[in-house]
């Protein structure tokens, strides 16, 4: 499981900004590579922690901590975790703190649960931010329970759409929800980025004007921006039946123009008289050779 968590994000450490960053990877060898990313990007190893584990069932015993006053929480979570995670989740696992409010994830797709522990760990004026399938934005059942409640308490702030064949491990569209604990804005901000992206042999990629133009969107916030983004209030929201599929809100297709009949018939007519033009021509070689000739559109 793929998780990062800044504590103390505002409390500045070095050059960073940060207090301290933690993290978990279940995989090892990408478990080896974080620290190493860690130390490359001059993070100190007394401002990092990362550990190897599944952040599901083996979190950090700090964070089992029962007494709100001691147990940390975080100012900003990101999260890239495997996508619809099969998992085994006990009897227990609805009384479990981070998911008794929302309910438990299925065991074909641990999307929800994964996102639920990052959020059960956030600071209430904290960010968090997690990529994720857009089978989350829109499957039915335990999922839609889940992101209905998410929803209901204001919990998803902004869905961004993603392009196709970003990463490495798959060549899916993906999307990434940003929640808050307690959002102002009584509606959810969507940025439909799927088209804009640099395609390559192997990969596509983000430019930094693409990056600079979901910040820009995600910052300002635009009530709507053609054919990009939308922000869109809960009503509508709640009469899609909490459907958060991102083509709903805005769609990328061009509108076709108005057609001018005047102007198509013209072609039309310009187009039949040089069709009768080049068969009157056409006819003449075949005669001059003794063939017959081609029916002219009047026979």
């Amino acid at each position: 499981m793929s998780a990062v968590k800044v504590l103390n994000f505002r409390h500045r450490m070095g050059a960073h900004g940060i207090g301290k960053i933690f993290g978990m990877e279940k995989n090892v060898t990408t478990y080896n590579l974080a620290g190493m990313n860690m130390l490359l990007h001059g993070v100190k190893d007394t401002e990092f922690e990362i550990d190897h584990g599944d952040t599901l069932t083996n979190d950090w015993d700090m964070l089992r901590e029962q007494n709100p006053a001691k147990k940390p929480q975080f100012d900003a979570i990101v999260a890239n975790p495997p996508f619809s995670y099969r998992w085994e989740p006990d009897g227990a696992m609805s009384e479990d703190p981070r998911f008794k409010a929302h309910g438990v994830a299925p065991k074909s797709a641990a999307d929800f649960a994964l996102l639920l522990h990052g959020l059960h760990d956030l600071k209430d004026d904290g960010v968090m931010a997690i990529i994720l399938p857009h089978g989350v934005l829109f499957r039915g059942g335990a999922e839609e329970r889940i992101r209905t409640k998410l929803l209901t308490d204001g919990h998803i702030d902004t869905v961004i759409g993603l392009p196709p064949n970003l990463f490495y491990s798959t060549g899916i569209p993906v999307c990434v929800l940003v929640l808050k604990k307690c959002k102002k804005p009584e509606d959810v901000l969507f940025i439909n980025a799927a088209e804009h992206f640099a395609k390559g042999k192997r990969q596509n990629r983000l430019e930094p004007e693409h990056i600079a133009r979901i910040i820009g969107t995600y910052q300002n916030r635009p009530e709507k921006v053609e054919r990009y983004a939308r922000r869109v209030g809960m009503k509508e929201i709640e009469a899609n039946e909490y459907n958060l599929n991102i083509s709903r809100y805005v769609s990328t297709a061009e509108q076709e123009g108005d057609v001018k009949l005047e102007e198509v018939h013209a072609e039309l007519v310009a187009i039949e008289n040089a069709l009768r033009a080049a068969t009157e021509t056409h006819n003449r070689f075949l005669k001059e050779l003794g063939l017959s000739p081609l029916p002219s559109g009047d026979q």
